[in-house]
């Protein structure tokens, strides 16, 4: 496992042991989610990968930070922590509002510190220039909270637990604004490979809207698509760990040397 310094240790959060050589896989969670969304991630993906899970401040122990409500100012932010520990090789996986931060650091690891990702795993979300208006985020705590129930992704129970609602709706609210104020930035797209991956009932993103990932990339593109709504992943975590080791390790195992 490594050691990060206490800086980075804020930023990235690391659960299970890699081998030293292994690539590294970093995680963005969702809109109000938590680097410990991708515990099971990384359980089924050690010691082969090195997932390492973002944790954006304004939740669990980073609770007393002020929440990033700019996603480039957040993006600006994960990169410069990332940049130093990830690799020649570094893979990236975001879902929901996690895809356009992994998408936007990806750009950055691209057009500034000449690093071409591995892979670029996005997960239910449009493609970034596909815009639709969006002020979840401009809702009063009621409507905000029906809104994440609709989408499934917290447990009901903890909805219904005043003193974690009232700790967890800043980092909901503040991320929602993050992503819905975002405007995409025309320009060269990223290299490396993307693979898109959606819930056939998400009611917030069309087949087509994820198809559109295609654009952003001249290398290859594949998508797979899932039973299951916004949170289909959590239904399908070991299909979808089995797509991302697939497509990382056959990879690596073509370089030269490997």
């Amino acid at each position: 496992m490594a050691v990060f310094d206490e800086f980075t240790g804020l930023w990235v959060r690391e659960f299970h042991p890699a081998s030293p050589a292994a690539a590294t896989l970093s995680c963005f969670p969702h809109a109000g989610g938590s680097a410990s969304f991708y515990f099971p991630f990384s359980r089924q993906l050690s010691p082969a990968l090195a997932v390492r899970a973002v944790q954006y401040p304004g939740r669990q122990d980073r609770l007393k930070e002020p929440c990033a409500e700019d996603l480039l100012t957040l993006a600006r932010r994960v990169f410069e922590v990332l940049r130093p520990i990830t690799g020649a090789r570094p893979a990236l996986f975001g879902h929901s509002m996690g895809a356009v931060l992994a998408f936007e650091v990806a750009r950055m690891l691209e057009q500034e510190a000449g690093v071409t990702p591995a892979h670029l795993f996005v997960s239910g979300r449009r493609a970034p220039s596909i815009h639709r208006p969006e002020s979840v985020h401009r809702r009063d705590d009621a409507g905000l909270i029906a809104e994440v129930r609709r989408l499934a992704g917290t447990d009901s129970q903890a909805l219904d637990d005043e003193e974690i609602l009232r700790m967890a709706l800043p980092a909901i609210r503040g991320d929602y604004k993050a992503i819905e104020t975002y405007v995409y930035r025309p320009g060269p797209p990223l290299s490396c490979p993307i693979t898109s991956f959606i819930g056939d009932e998400d009611p917030r993103v069309s087949i087509e809207d994820a198809r559109a990932w295609r654009e952003h990339t001249t290398g290859e593109f594949d998508m797979k698509v899932f039973t299951g709504g916004h949170f289909y992943l959590n239904e399908h975590r070991e299909a979808i760990c089995d797509q991302i080791s697939g497509k990382l390790l056959t990879a690596d195992s073509r370089r030269p040397g490997a």
